[in-house]
């Protein structure tokens, strides 16, 4: 028996956590009923969800161009501007900017191309203090965890469970279970790092090529503190992010806090074009954006595999995974978890590392029903299973294509093909096998683990049936 792998063995252990399970059923339930509520009426959510997939699809048609005009947009804005192909690559830019300011720390808002680099890891074994400043981030950083969800990193802790690793970590302050008492803890706490902190470090949602301008969506605050008070302001971001004109900004911003947290609008949307000017009281002094590849433009080649480059970053398609609620966002390995991390994680790091993934789908189709974007989740991901085992892996940008093809299961579809263009053969080894029934085994090993054996469930229809009354012979 092959040796189960890492991913197998996480799955196995979270599904064990009844507690945790019944934790991410009540929390995804929560996200999907207010998702529900903000989208009354259908026809209107389907234009909108048009209009946004029209967006991001002109963008993406127009990538390359716009990336110079956004590049030369923000350099007039007085923006400084990064390329990176690697991860490695975006790391060193954001320590070469640190170490040219001798910056020993640096205060972080929510960044997923940040996790994406390994960031903080990266910072810290080089002995600068990297600090998460969204609650859920610094809430699983205190916990030595990575981020469970791309917008609730934290989801998969009970108020509970954080109130006793904040009484671990600060001994000095009052344990208590109230929300709102923890929360302001953690604001007292994180606010003199801001202060502190020589450089501020964020995502960006949206980067408008038209006016040169970096879009931050978030609901804390700490993403314009961290833009805003220290003096050097660090945004990193993949290239895939652009949109055209600042009009294309309303649409979007219309249906991703409705899609992600079922809110009617985020409580804070920021517009950064440049640093602070002569005339201003506040805002860094100096803005840099590192425009991060990591595998984009090899996704960008495919017609196809393109569309998963709209992503908007909302999780909706997390919420609704019958899969990701069972197993929760650990248990895949990736930075990104759930329907969007199981087409775009074998994309940018490989089927060979994530080849797995794309087995962990039920292709119930909720992902791509509830995209805001219309991302054909469950389309890309028979794509990257018929690419994961396919013979001819020239005419494919998929990385490692074929290297999940085994040579006994091609040889037995094969022979199943072969049988099943004959008709007068593939009906001879129907009837055989009906007629052999009889001597399948009860255990079939991981068949009969979740579900009943062929023999065993026949025998228990007719039980059934005969004591109905029916004559089923």
């Amino acid at each position: 028996m092959a040796k189960p792998t890492e991913f197998r063995i996480d799955v196995e252990k979270a599904l064990g956590k009844t507690e945790v399970r019944a934790h991410f059923r009540k929390a995804m339930d929560t996200l999907m009923t207010n998702r529900r509520n903000q989208f009354p009426d259908d026809a209107a959510l389907q234009a909108l969800r048009t209009q946004a997939q029209a967006i991001r699809a002109n963008a993406l048609s127009k990538l390359p161009e716009l990336l110079e005009q956004l590049e030369t947009n923000l350099t007039k804005n007085g923006v400084q501007v990064h390329w990176a192909e690697t991860t490695d690559e975006a790391n060193q830019i954001v320590l070469g900017i640190m170490q040219k300011h001798h910056a020993q720390s640096i205060i972080k808002g929510k960044s997923m191309v940040s996790e994406e680099m390994g960031l903080n890891h990266f910072l810290e074994e080089r002995g600068i203090e990297a600090l998460e400043s969204d609650l859920g981030e610094f809430i699983i950083q205190l916990d030595g965890e990575t981020p469970s969800h791309i917008i609730m990193p934290a989801i998969h802790k009970s108020k509970e469970q954080i109130s006793k690793l904040f009484h671990e970590k600060f001994p000095d302050i009052p344990y208590t279970d109230n929300v709102d008492e923890l929360t302001a803890s953690a604001r007292r706490i994180l606010r003199d790092k801001f202060y502190a902190a020589p450089v501020g470090l964020s995502g960006v949602n949206f980067a408008v090529a038209e006016t040169g301008t970096l879009c931050l969506v978030e609901n804390e605050g700490n993403g314009r503190m961290s833009t805003t008070i220290p003096p050097v302001h660090i945004a990193v971001t993949g290239i895939e992010k652009v949109v055209e004109k600042l009009s294309d900004i309303p649409p979007l911003l219309s249906i991703l806090p409705r899609s992600a947290t079922g809110q009617p609008i985020t409580t804070y949307f920021n517009m950064i074009s440049g640093p602070r000017k002569a005339d201003e009281k506040d805002g860094p002094t100096e803005v840099h954006l590192v425009l991060l590849d990591n595998g984009r433009s090899r996704i960008y080649s495919d017609p196809e595999l393109l569309a998963t480059l709209r992503c908007i970053r909302c999780g909706a398609c997390i919420n609704h995974c019958p899969v990701y609620v069972r197993i929760g966002g650990h248990s895949y390995g990736t930075v990104y978890p759930g329907p969007i991390g199981t087409i775009l994680e074998p994309q940018k790091e490989g089927l060979k590392v994530h080849g797995e993934l794309i087995q962990a789908s039920s292709l119930c189709g909720a992902c791509g029903e509830v995209c805001p974007v219309r991302i054909p989740i469950p389309n890309i991901i028979n794509r990257l299973r018929h690419d994961s085992v396919r013979k001819d892996t020239e005419n494919t940008p998929t990385q490692d294509a074929g290297t999940r093809r085994k040579p006994l299961e091609a040889a037995i579809w094969q022979a199943w093909s072969w049988s099943a263009s004959h008709p007068s053969l593939y009906n001879f080894g129907g009837k055989t096998a009906t007629q052999l029934r009889g001597l399948v085994p009860n255990n079939l090993g991981a068949w009969t683990k979740v579900r009943t054996a062929p023999k065993l469930a026949e025998q228990t229809l007719h039980q059934q049936l005969k004591a109905l009354g029916v004559d089923h012979e």
